[in-house]
Order: structure tokens, then sequence, then C-alpha cells
């Protein structure tokens, strides 16, 4: 099951290091494999998402999930929106937005010798507002899974109190609007505010409508299996299948601003761009995505849903704290894959708990 579910992503990789090698030699092929390392670090808490949701769909749409969504999330999350950026904030058409990618000014300097912005310095002043689009929808993800009570709770603790005060309507709209207030007034640049608050608000508005479409389609708890997963009539198709798949394009696409800006750290250069993080870690990520769901993995270790929606919560919250201030990619990546690491953890010692507790009895 492994060779088959990752076999089209290590295949995938080869082929896109020997291209990077062939388009830059190996500084373009380590740098491609960098950038496919951080965008899977950075997006295993999608996959364990993206995996809660794929299992409610018919096989027909996880099929298109994995291959005209992987034509999306490499294609137009990781090579044709970096340059829709440029040609927005310059003015310029997207011939000329290639060209001002594939064409840097001399030592890699922010501006050209005719004082014109570069490539990376438009997309780096286009932070702000990529930042609170991204954070917003993540951030009601986040707030709206932490205030509906639950039957299983890893932070029992802090869960519970958090889902008795989520009994209040519309409590997750309320607290991300006043903290979309506050990164906008105290951490946006002064010429940056009313940017941010617009961004921020149509990032609430778009997790609203696609949260929204996903509720509609929601499966009963009485249709599922004593395990967790919804039996095959349950399962989406048709229409409830496309909105779940368009749910899951932009719940992507809402993960992939942080790499997509990170990977500026490293390199501007959009096809190595595409080749590391589309290529390499938007596949890897897809791989990951149906080995959680064919192996039923969310069912065996309870608390991974958890972990992850934890991790988006950080996520966000780092998203909107890099409007005002740097925050290394190594970092968000860490943060994501130890809050995961420790749910995955608690998983497997409630698992032999449990186990002893069946043994003793």
């Amino acid at each position: 099951m492994v060779l088959r579910i990752f076999g089209i992503s290590f295949a995938v990789t080869v082929v896109s290091l020997v291209v990077a090698f062939l388009y830059g030699g190996p500084q373009a092929l380590f740098l491609a494999a960098i950038l496919g390392v951080l965008e899977v670090s950075l997006s295993f808490d999608n996959a364990v998402i993206n995996a809660t949701v794929l299992q409610r769909m018919s096989e027909f749409w996880q099929k298109i999930f994995l291959t005209i969504g992987i034509l999306i999330a490499v294609f137009g999350m990781r090579l044709i929106f970096p340059l829709l950026i440029v040609w927005i904030a310059s003015g310029l058409g997207p011939i000329e937005a290639l060209d001002l990618a594939l064409n840097p000014p001399p030592n890699d300097a922010a501006y050209f010798p005719d004082g014109s912005p570069s490539y990376e310095t438009i997309i780096t002043d286009a932070h702000p507002q990529i930042a609170g689009f991204g954070g917003m929808f993540l951030l009601m993800l986040f707030l709206n899974f932490i205030f509906e009570e639950r039957e299983i709770k890893w932070l029992a603790w802090l869960e519970r109190p958090l889902a008795r005060a989520g009994k209040l309507d519309q409590l997750e709209v309320v607290v991300a609007s006043v903290l979309l207030v506050l990164t906008a007034t105290i951490l946006a640049p002064e010429d940056k505010v009313a940017t941010v608050m617009i961004a921020g608000v149509l990032g609430m508005i778009t997790y609203i409508v696609v949260n929204g479409l996903g509720e509609l389609f929601h499966i009963p708890e009485e249709e599922e299996e004593p395990t967790g997963g919804p039996t095959q009539l349950a399962k989406a198709t048709g229409k409830a299948g496309f909105f779940l798949f368009l749910y899951l394009e932009v719940l992507d696409a809402s993960f992939s601003f942080d790499g997509v800006i990170g990977a500026f750290a490293i390199t501007s250069d959009p096809i190595i761009i595409a080749l590391g993080l589309g290529f390499i870690g938007a596949m890897f990520v897809r791989s990951i995505t149906v080995f959680l769901v064919r192996k039923g993995t969310l069912s065996e270790y309870r608390y991974l849903e958890h972990g992850a929606h934890w991790a988006i919560g950080a996520l966000a919250f780092i998203l909107l704290y890099s409007i005002g201030h740097h925050v290394n990619e190594i970092v968000t990546g860490l943060v994501g894959v130890a809050l995961i690491g420790a749910a995955f953890a608690s998983s497997i010692r409630r698992n032999r708990q449990e186990a002893k507790a069946s043994v003793a009895a």
C-alpha cells in the first residue's frame, strides 16, 4: 500500500530534481529539495485536515482531488498565484510579470538600476494582505473547531471550557473580528491597516461561505460506521462531492500562503518554487492525505485531528504576527510538527491504556 500511494510522489520527486538540475545546476537541485521538505513540514497538518474531509467523499471525487486538485495546487498556487500578485501590484501584464521573475536585478538587489522593484520585493510588499487573508481563514477554522462540543477531547482541561463558551452564537466570528482589529491596528504598517482589514474580512467571509457549503453536506453521525468513517452510501457524490472538493481547494490554498511567502526567503525563481513546493511538496502532502484515509489512521489515532487543528491555530497566529514581524519558516514548521507529534503520542498512550483495561477486564 505504501508503495502504491507514495510511488507517484517519489517518481515525481526524482523527475523534478532532474529538471531542477538541468535548469540551474546543483544549486537549483538543492533549493528544490529544500523547498520540498519545507512544504511537507509546513503542510502536514493540512494533510490531516484534508483526510478528515476526503474520507467523506466518494472514490470519484477523491480521484478528482488527487488529479485536477494537484494541478490547481502546483500551477495555481505555487506558480500562477505569485505571478498574479506581481501582475496586480505592479500593473504589469502576465508575460512581463514572468519576465520580471525570471530576470532578477544584478546581485539579487531589491530594485533594478532604474528604481523599479524586483519580483521578490513586490511579493514581500504584498505579504500583509496575503497573511491577513490566510491567517483569518485558518483562524476561523481553528475557532470553529475548539468552540464546538465534541465527545473526544485531547486537551480536556482546555477544550472543555472552550466548548462551553462556544454555546454563545457566532462566538468565533466575534473573537476573530476582535483579533483582526488588534492585528491591523497594532501589527500592520500604517499604510497597510486598511488593506489588512479588508483582506482579513475577505478571509472570514470566504471561510463562512465554503464551510457553510461543507456543512450543507455533512454526514450525520447515525449514518457513520462505528469506526467513525462514513459508509459507502453516505459518502458525498454529485453536488455534495463538488462542494467538498471546492472546500478542500480553498483550504489548501490558505495553507499554502505561508509556504509560498516563505519560499522567497530561499529563492525568488518561480520555476524552482514550482518544482520544490508544487511538484515535490504538494505531491507528498496529497500522498500523506490518501495514506491517512486508506489506513484509517484518523480513527485509530483519535487525537490527530485535534493536534492538527491546534497546529492550524498556531499557524493562523503566526501568519497574523508575521504582518508586523518576520517569523522564521523553520519555527512555523516545527510548531506544527510538534503539536501533531504530541497528539500522535497521546493517541498511542490512550490506545495502550484501553488495551490493558480490556485485558484486565
